[in-house]
């Protein structure tokens, strides 16, 4: 079964990113609220629960450290990513020594910070580990390294087999290209988009129109479970 979507709160007074943001990792299956000001996002904070915050640094009416240190006064654990100006160090050091769980500085590309919001999430998220996968009838089982489909052992290839248990391991977030590369020792950068076509063709009820192995444009591939 997914999960519930991880809810980010998205506060920066630039319009554009908040809006590039929202579009962005939405699509990547996030549920995003955003927030042009410290203020209104002090209000939001109060009324709805959050599973990450990105914060801007610079902002009129009250700063990031200042809804930082907000944050932190009534709530320890929800992560924080700053977002500071490039070369600004001091910002990121105040951020950090305030409570922040990471930052990224600006200009960024919006995968990057993607994948820095996947890897936040993970430290932080204590669930018991997922064993089996379904997809369209088929199960995968993770620790014995194992597609079925029913009585059927379905054959998988080593690099196959690694790319999968990969992507079942991190179910429902993306995973870029080179981690799927550095995280098999059966795949080089370059063979992951070749092995996982074949992938496709083992799992998807429909190969040229997957719903299992999704591509994240720009960042990797991602693996939907049935609901």
């Amino acid at each position: 079964m997914n999960a519930i979507p991880n809810h980010i709160l998205v506060v920066d007074d630039d319009d554009r990113i908040r809006e590039l943001l929202r579009r962005y990792l939405s699509q990547l299956g996030y549920r995003v609220t955003t927030s042009p000001d410290g203020e209104k996002a002090r209000q939001l904070l109060e009324q709805l629960m959050f599973d990450l915050v990105v914060l801007d640094v610079m902002m009129p009416k009250m700063d990031g450290f200042e809804l930082l240190q907000h944050i932190r006064q009534r709530d320890k654990v929800t992560p924080v990513i700053l977002l500071t100006a490039r070369g600004e160090s001091s910002d990121r050091i105040e951020g950090l020594k305030i409570g922040a769980d990471d930052y990224i500085a600006k200009p960024f590309e919006p995968e990057e910070l993607a994948l820095r919001i996947a890897a936040v999430l993970r430290r932080v998220t204590i669930d018991e580990p997922v064993e089996e996968i379904e997809m369209s009838g088929l199960i995968f089982n993770i620790p014995r390294e194992e597609l079925k489909s029913g009585d059927k052992r379905i054959r998988l290839t080593d690099g196959e087999l690694q790319l999968l248990k990969i992507l079942a391991q991190h179910a429902g977030e993306p995973v870029s290209r080179e981690a799927l590369a550095s995280g098999s020792s059966a795949v080089v950068d370059r063979s992951v988009d070749v092995q996982i076509t074949r992938l496709r063709r083992k799992i998807e009820p429909d190969p040229k129109d997957p719903i299992h192995i999704q591509t994240i444009r720009g960042v990797g591939y991602r693996l939907m479970p049935d609901a």
